[in-house]
């Protein structure tokens, strides 16, 4: 069972080790009032939470019409792709396995945590995915956790969830519980910004990112849209979900310091004077990399589904370049194939 913590404790005091430090302690907001334990209530909607208007209607035509979200697919052949299982992993250690778009495996502090699970060979709205899900479903130990950043069709996949037993624990942000337990889950937590809840010796933490959230017509912003930071005793690992550009990284990184690793998306970035308002480039990956603090970088939403303009590629050259002019060790860059796992080293 997941117990949420009150804001203005840290959520995390790991055990002092005489060869791992622990991760500093987180600080969210004292200003967010302490979640209760029963249900929750939240504003109708999170518009105010918005950073930049949202495309208008004669915008999202425009783009539609000049063809400016369907790219040449032709080296489509050209995204790595690893389908290796998922290797053993030391108990202090943490590993993550890409499987494609924002769907991660993370096993970290003894849990196995799901990041926006899409196993869907195809989704809403979209043409079907490039690449095979990275780690087939068959091959997935018992889930113990799984982190939504929204309620977009392509982070949100009603498919997938279907397939995971209810009792399973699920963190997701504000007004989205109803969703899940809609569909029968009956472990479901749902938090605002700076909030946080704890499984074990690990603490989820929702934090802020520049986007919104939609599933239907007619519930724009109605449920919250974030990332995560998970921390362990040894590992602190932020999971961006998707994200404009912002002063929010700064200050995800003045609470949670010494996060070892952040999962940034890459993709869905053109045309530009279209997506800046909902995705990062990946110049802009990297400069959120470094303004939370985050020594490594993994690479994510890219190499999946064709959601906007850019060539298929693009994403993860632009990464490495980036990263390459800021002067940050190349190994630290972790432009992962799809279905290939790294490993955090306690």
């Amino acid at each position: 069972m997941s117990q949420i913590v009150s804001p203005e404790v840290p959520p995390v005091t790991p055990p002092t080790d005489p060869v791992t430090p622990p991760r500093p302690p987180a600080t969210p907001s004292p200003a967010t009032p302490p979640p209760g334990h029963g249900a929750r209530t939240f504003p109708a909607d999170f518009k105010d939470r918005l950073t930049c208007p949202l495309p208008d209607f004669r915008e999202i035509v425009s783009v539609t019409w000049h063809g400016g979200l369907r790219p040449d697919i032709g080296d489509v052949d050209q995204i790595p792709v690893l389908r290796a299982g998922l290797p053993p992993v030391a108990a202090q250690d943490a590993a993550i396995t890409w499987v494609g778009h924002a769907t991660y495996v993370l096993r970290v502090g003894g849990l196995t945590v799901l990041t926006d699970p899409v196993w869907s060979r195809k989704i809403p709205g979209v043409r079907q995915r490039l690449t095979p899900p990275g780690l087939a479903w068959s091959d997935l130990p018992p889930i113990d956790a799984v982190v939504i950043s929204h309620n977009h069709y392509d982070h949100l996949d009603a498919p997938t969830m279907r397939r995971l037993p209810r009792h399973t624990p699920v963190f997701v942000p504000a007004n989205l519980a109803s969703w899940f337990t809609k569909r029968g889950f009956t472990n479901v937590t749902e938090l605002d910004w700076w909030e946080s809840a704890q499984i074990g010796d690990v603490s989820f933490d929702f934090v802020p990112a520049h986007h919104w959230s939609r599933r239907t017509l007619f519930d724009t912003c109605k449920s919250l849209w974030g990332g995560w930071v998970l921390t362990s005793p040894h590992q602190r690992v932020y999971f961006a979900g998707d994200t404009a550009y912002g002063d929010r990284f700064k200050q995800i990184g003045e609470r949670y310091p010494g996060i070892d690793l952040a999962l940034m998306p890459v993709g869905a970035y053109e045309p530009r004077w279209f997506m800046h308002v909902t995705h990062v480039d990946p110049a802009e990956a990297v400069q959120a990399c470094e303004d939370v603090g985050a020594r490594r970088m993994a690479t994510m939403h890219w190499g999946t589904f064709v959601l906007s303009g850019e060539p298929l590629m693009a994403p993860v050259q632009e990464a490495r370049a980036a990263w390459i002019a800021s002067g940050r060790d190349r190994a630290d860059l972790w432009d992962l194939a799809v279905g290939e796992t790294r490993v955090l080293n306690a």
